[in-house]
């Protein structure tokens, strides 16, 4: 059950947040967008997720403003769904959650994915910096790399 999205009794900023990035396909399509993914049949192929869900999880985080629509071709047009700076600001919030999930539930020989530091031999700490050279690790900066437990 949603919460509901008038919020008298929920006066609540994690309540608020999960209206919009609480369900598994919307998480799913936002870290699948923050890999580069970005048209609507790599989403599909990459979720493996029914259109009609993730027709909806996209319109939604566009009516958000988690993601913008950008047309890519004319005939017939055709759009991609990009980030917008609201939905790069979920970054830390799903690399804090994939390192949890890696310290609670990975495979047992570790990791199925490392978020590497581009350039440098390092990898993310929870501290979103790097632990080779210590750099504040971002979106732009970092890259995924297979894990042991892939």
């Amino acid at each position: 059950m949603a919460l509901p999205r008038t919020y008298e009794s929920q006066n609540c900023s994690i309540a608020r947040s999960l209206e919009v990035v609480g369900d598994r396909w919307t998480l799913l399509v936002i870290r699948s967008a923050l890999e580069g993914v970005r048209r609507f049949d790599d989403f599909q192929d990459e979720l493996g997720v029914a259109r009609n869900v993730l027709t909806d999880r996209l319109s939604r985080l566009c009516e958000e403003g988690v993601l913008r629509r950008v047309p890519y071709q004319e005939r017939p047009v055709r759009y991609e769904y990009r980030l917008t700076r609201k939905g790069v600001e979920l970054w830390p919030a799903m690399m804090t959650l994939l390192l949890w999930g890696d310290r609670h539930y990975a495979p047992e020989g570790g990791p199925p994915l490392v978020v590497g530091h581009r350039g440098c031999d390092g990898s993310l700490t929870p501290a979103l910096t790097c632990t080779s050279c210590g750099a504040a690790l971002t979106p732009n900066n970092v890259e995924p790399r297979r894990g042991p437990g892939a």
